[in-house]
């Protein structure tokens, strides 16, 4: 039997098939290569000693994922595929409505069809949306400020409604908080297209020279340096989270959301001394007036995940910042 990892050549994707590989697991990617590079395939190799089945092929497109359940005997599925700017889902909102819902739903029809019912889906902190305090706990009321948060919104609706429909669906809404860093051989990481919508790799870059600073959006937060504090988690301690979710699924019956994150809030000025104390660069950077709908502060309750998953997150600041150091120097273009 195979586990099936729609956009698993992704950021948190690929990271997650190392630590399914460690496990023993066969691991099949399925990936559009949008976001991703081809490239991740021989990195993946190079890092297991394994190398994953990849099949090249489209959310949106039912044949393609006809094709993947057809030829492998999949177990479980792992749902990372998706766009994710935030911006850009502002700019051209039916082009995420199109890619993240109707491609979802293409795959849990396909999934239903071929009688896989166990779901690990990759959902955000962002379903939160601005009303809610920190930290924030799964029972709290959900909402979105952005297309591309209604996007994951819906999808955890739909799941939550399918997951009604019939008992024999397992599903979990891993909501991630905001994922740094990289696998530590370097050979791994977030490689963002264009601009990066995220601090971390933004830091990166200006760090190694690919931008000339950063924008540090608003000062006057009611927090200790007044920029905005989050929640701020290692990627492979989110990969692991999924292995932990994948193991629990055979214990759950219907659909069921949980934080992955650190419960700890760290600010973007804290972020960029520490970068800049680790990788030794300065990081230029500018104060410019706050974006529409951020809020001060977001960190995650994170007592679900150890409840029910017997999971936590392990790697410090310092290892996620110096993890994404190493990844960014080693790879100033990414992987091209």
């Amino acid at each position: 039997m195979s586990l099936l990892l729609t956009g698993g050549m992704g950021y948190i994707g690929s990271h997650t098939v190392v630590e399914l590989i460690s496990q023993q697991q066969d691991v099949v990617i399925f990936d559009n290569l949008t976001n991703s590079s081809p490239k991740v395939l021989d990195r993946l190799e190079e890092i297991t000693g394994v190398r994953p089945h990849f099949v090249e092929g489209d959310i949106c497109n039912k044949a393609d994922l006809i094709k993947v359940f057809t030829d492998f005997e999949i177990d479980a599925v792992v749902h990372f595929a998706g766009l994710k700017a935030v911006g850009e889902s502002n700019e051209v909102p039916l082009m995420y409505y199109q890619n993240n819902v109707s491609g979802s739903v293409n795959l849990f029809q396909v999934m239903g069809d071929f009688n896989v019912k166990n779901l690990v889906f990759s959902s955000s902190a962002t379903v939160y949306g601005e009303n809610n305090q920190s930290p924030l706990v799964e029972t709290m009321p959900t909402s979105a400020t952005n297309p591309y948060g209604q996007t994951k919104l819906m999808i955890e609706n739909i799941l939550f409604d399918l997951a009604k429909s019939d008992p024999n669906w397992s599903i979990i809404n891993l909501r991630y908080f905001n994922p740094i860093g990289a696998h530590e051989s370097g050979l791994i990481g977030e490689n963002p297209s264009g601009i990066p919508n995220n601090l971390l790799p933004y830091v990166a870059q200006v760090a190694v020279g690919r931008l000339a600073q950063l924008s540090v959006f608003g000062d006057d937060y009611d927090t200790p340096d007044g920029t905005g504090v989050r929640d701020y988690i290692h990627v492979v301690d989110l990969a692991k989270g999924h292995v932990k979710a994948l193991q629990k699924l055979t214990d759950i019956s219907g659909c069921q959301a949980i934080n992955l994150g650190t419960g700890n809030g760290t600010s973007v000025l804290e972020i960029i001394d520490a970068f800049a104390r680790i990788s030794e660069k300065t990081i230029n950077y500018k104060i410019v007036p706050r974006r529409a709908g951020d809020i001060a502060t977001v960190f995650a309750n994170a007592n679900l995940a150890k409840t029910v998953l017997n999971w936590q997150a392990d790697l410090d600041l310092t290892t996620m910042i110096t993890d994404t150091w190493r990844w960014q120097s080693k790879n100033p273009n990414g992987y091209e």
